[in-house]
């Protein structure tokens, strides 16, 4: 389920503008062709904040797959089906983010509903893509609240539309940077060799560090910075093989740094790319043409990260624990550029925006 609103201003509605590549008309990983996202929130106030969000390229199954790569920036978390995505360099089945100890009832779900798919009656082995985040600061995660009505919600009410952002889907027991996070997405549309194509970031934000953008370090009231974890989709319409996708995987782990990521012992952060421009179809772009590429999707994670956060609300959760929202006017206060302390990447607010 996606809606166009969201409660609170996304970054650019802020006038804060990462990178000079422009945006896809929705500003989301939905910008390129042939992807649809879809959300299903589960919440039981007071202690149940969990949810699944599923991305879907189209006509993706057995037989059918797409290319893709993967990166670990941390190995600390359970990305369902890794290897053989790394092995083969395709990606078979819509990629599912959830909940840490629902991941697996995720994964036994999406399997049921790819073999219902049409093309799918004779498939007797496929290989799901289920990454998740620990949301048991604010949610009661060894219930494992989400089931297989709720990954179909998702997979069934996948849109191309815009994009749900923040306490929702995958992100609404999440927390990142000590404040409350959730999904954000951004995208860009970079000339790459001569040729305009679109990349887009969903991020189910979860990470530890401090939040570092326009120049300052925002301590939060969450918890400690040392703990939590990422989980990152890249989706390109870039003609691409596996091995430059893997490329394109390692710039989206990297990006996070630019936010303040600590990168920590017990952190999980994953990269999943695919381009849904079929093997064949166009030959692949030049390793020497993918540095615009690559800006562009570093730019794209820190502003998905940024819009994470912005779209989230202050929630009270599990056991009475409350993280706050990012506060508009603690951000805004104080320099208006990235230039001077270092801290920040290319994120800057455009005066009057």
């Amino acid at each position: 389920m996606n809606s166009a609103a969201t409660p609170r201003p996304r970054a650019r509605d802020l006038g804060i503008v990462v990178g000079p590549t422009p945006t896809g008309p929705l500003n989301a990983l939905t910008d390129v062709p042939g992807v649809r996202v879809g959300h299903t929130t589960v919440r039981t106030r007071p202690d149940v904040h969990s949810g699944v969000t599923a991305v879907v390229p189209d006509g993706v199954r057995p037989g059918a797959a797409v290319p893709a790569g993967v990166f670990v920036g941390n190995g600390y978390g359970k990305l369902v089906g890794s290897t053989q995505l790394a092995e083969l360099g395709e990606l078979e089945t819509p990629v599912l983010l959830t909940s840490t100890l629902s991941a697996f009832r995720v994964a036994d779900a999406l399997v049921g509903w790819v073999l219902e798919q049409p093309g799918c009656e004779d498939v007797l082995s496929l290989n799901p893509v289920v990454g998740e985040c620990n949301d048991g600061y604010l949610s009661d995660i060894r219930s494992r609240p989400v089931g297989e009505e709720h990954v179909r919600a998702a997979l069934d009410g996948a849109s191309d539309g815009p994009v749900a952002e923040g306490c929702v889907g995958a992100g609404t027991g999440t927390v990142a940077l000590g404040f409350k996070a959730g999904i954000g997405t951004s995208s860009r549309t970079p000339d790459v060799g001569g040729r305009r194509f679109t990349v887009g970031a969903l991020v189910q934000a979860n990470f530890g560090g401090t939040l570092r953008v326009l120049g300052r370090a925002l301590d939060g009231g969450g918890p400690a910075s040392e703990t939590g974890s990422c989980m990152i989709v890249v989706a390109t319409d870039a003609p691409l093989d596996a091995r430059r996708l893997t490329r394109v995987a390692r710039r989206a782990v990297f990006a996070l740094a630019r936010t303040g990521a600590a990168y920590s012992h017990g952190s999980g952060d994953y990269a999943v790319a695919f381009t849904t421009t079929r093997p064949g179809t166009a030959p692949p772009l030049a390793d020497a043409d993918l540095s615009p590429l690559f800006e562009a999707v570093l730019d794209a994670v820190e502003e998905a990260v940024l819009n994470s956060l912005l779209a989230a609300t202050t929630t009270t959760g599990y056991a009475g624990r409350t993280v706050p929202a990012l506060p508009v006017d603690r951000l805004l206060a104080g320099p208006a550029t990235s230039e001077g302390q270092g801290l920040s990447s290319g994120a800057s607010r455009r005066r009057g925006a």
